[in-house]
């Protein structure tokens, strides 16, 4: 069988009285990452499905490392932050109960925050809850203005991701609707090899073990302007998702509807496992994961972390 390798990120957790997130121990210094399939074919999705325990590996540093657990989705529901940004076009505002539909269908047991990237500081709606009508119920219709523009979404997305340290560890997600476009340091700066708040909250979404989903939609600025503000945005957010272990969700320069987005990460969500293992590295150097498989299955992960 080929074997599938990613390189992957992760961030130091120990269990507390609670489960929820603290500083590492010396004696315990345990790891949670989230591993997601994306299959190419329907006989790969069969094989992903079946996976269990045993089929993975987890190397850090080159190093084989012992893995403790192993959770599928049925054992560890999400833990999601929905972030959308306020000046997205108006026609956004169509996708919001289909936003609203999959809040609700979500598995008994998940925890829910909402917000809205806007103008100012990250505007919460509702705090995480397992209460999911209450949390889709908190959606408003967007500003769609640039009234509601934010200084750059990423510094928000910092904003929610501090929120997760008080949830336990897990299945930890934020689903960002946003065009990606970070333009508070000029437009050049803006290219997703540039942006320094991307940078940033690349490294804090790794830190705490975070996977960032993104739909893409044009704001009413430079994103419904300009070929090349499209291609940063988007490349922005192809580079959250592929360094935190998401998956970005894009159509060209503009977006129908979110139906098919929201086909895809269903799909997604249903293969995905929770791995904790105790790591045996050592300093402070950004650490490269490695998860291997010996079946057909094409696993994604964030690249690395670096420890407290």
């Amino acid at each position: 069988m080929a074997v599938a390798t990613v390189l992957l990120s992760a961030t130091f957790t120990t269990a507390g009285a609670q489960g929820k997130r603290r500083d590492v121990s010396v004696s315990d210094r345990t790891v949670t990452i989230l591993v997601t399939a994306h299959p190419h074919s329907a006989r790969s999705r069969e094989v992903a499905r079946k996976l269990q325990k045993d089929d993975f590996a987890v190397r850090e540093d080159k190093r084989p490392q012992e893995i403790v657990s192993v959770s599928s989705p049925s054992e560890a529901p999400p833990i999601l932050a929905v972030l959308i940004q306020d000046d997205l076009v108006s026609r956004v505002n169509n996708e919001i109960n289909r936003i609203k539909q999959f809040i609700r269908q979500l598995p008994e047991g998940s925890r829910v925050m909402t917000a809205y990237v806007t103008t100012g500081t990250l505007q919460v709606r509702q705090d995480f809850t397992t209460n999911r009508e209450r949390a889709a119920d908190s959606l408003r219709i967007l500003r769609s203005s640039s009234s509601g523009s934010p200084y750059n979404p990423y510094v928000e997305v910092i904003e929610a991701l501090r929120r997760f340290d008080s949830q336990p560890v897990g299945r930890r997600m934020i689903l960002l609707v946003s065009d990606g476009l970070d333009t508070s340091h000029g437009f050049r700066s803006s290219s997703p090899m540039l942006s320094v708040d991307l940078e940033r909250a690349i490294r804090e979404a790794q830190r705490r073990g975070v996977a960032v989903f993104s739909f893409y939609a044009p704001t009413v600025g430079l994103t419904s302007a300009t070929r090349m503000a499209v291609n940063f945005g988007q490349g922005s957010l192809i580079r959250l998702g592929d360094e935190t272990g998401g998956e970005a969700f894009t159509s060209g320069d503009d977006f129908v509807s979110f139906d098919r987005y929201f086909k895809e990460f269903d799909e997604l969500l249903g293969l995905q496992w929770v791995i904790t293992y105790r790591s045996s590295s050592i300093g402070t150097s950004f650490r490269p994961i490695e998860v291997t498989t010996e079946q057909d299955v094409h696993l994604h992960h964030p690249d690395g972390y670096s420890p407290r």
